[in-house]
Parts: C-alpha cells; structure tokens; sequence
C-alpha cells in the first residue's frame, strides 16, 4: 500500500465554542479510520473477535498546527512510523490536511494487541494482524522496532 487517505467534512456538532474543530473529534476521526483502514485489508472486527484479540493505546497524542473550520474538506492519511517484525508493537501516525495540501494536525499513536481472554499483551500476534500491517505504507522516518 503506497497511500492510505480519505476525506472527511466537519459537521457543526464536531466544532467548540471558539468554531474549529474540537480537540476530541481529531482522536475520534483517528479512530474510525483505522478500523475502516483494518476492515479494508481483511483484519475485521469479527476476525479479531475470533483470534481473541483487540488492539490497546499506551499513548495518543496529537499536535495541532492550523484551525479546521466548518465547511473545510479535511483528508486524513496513515502511515506507519514503527513496528516490530511481529507487528506486536507499533507507532501510527495520522496527518490531517487542508485542501492546500498543508498539514493542519499529526496525531500519532503507540499501541500493541492485547489477548482478550487473558487480559494480558497478546504473543504470539496471528498471521493476519503481521500481514496486514506490513501493508500499511511507511512513514519516511520508519523505524523497525526489535
């Protein structure tokens, strides 16, 4: 996968008080792009259902550079910034860009997988999580994590 992107407009219930973009719906937009991203390349909510396995966030932070008003086209892409060989650990990152092409937010994100039954970091990751992750296209900083 050389591109992950899609556009998304801002509703009126996704602005604060000052009219942008409210600093919650950068997370949520995250959010709901990744599982769309995984559902896309066969790693469905079900298929994790049936491996027993759900992804985890140790960290999420996101790091604001322009206004997103109402009515802006907005397109959010994803790339992955690390991982390690077995996809067990991994750093995502998200850009949030305005119809300029200019980068209005990064949200970047540090996960793993955790065994659903056992409550406990998940060893080893199935084959389809590895396989769909090395699909993600890389950041031009990828780290490979040992």
């Amino acid at each position: 996968m050389d591109s992950f992107s899609k556009k998304i407009s801002i509703r009126w219930a996704d602005l604060d008080p000052n009219f942008h973009l409210r600093h919650s719906v950068y997370y949520d937009f995250g959010s709901q792009f990744r599982v769309e991203l995984l559902n896309q390349h066969g790693l469905t909510l079900k298929v994790m259902q049936n491996e027993s396995i759900g992804p985890i966030l140790f960290r999420e932070e996101c790091v604001f550079r322009r206004e997103i008003v109402f009515g802006q086209d907005i397109t959010i892409t994803a790339k992955m910034s690390k991982m390690r060989s077995d996809a067990s650990r991994w750093t995502i990152q998200h850009e949030f860009l305005n119809d300029e092409n200019k980068l209005c937010a990064l949200l970047t994100l540090d996960g793993a997988w955790m065994d659903t039954q056992k409550r406990k970091l998940a060893s080893p990751i199935p084959q389809i999580v590895v396989d769909v992750f090395n699909k993600f296209p890389k950041a031009e900083d990828f780290t490979l994590l040992t």
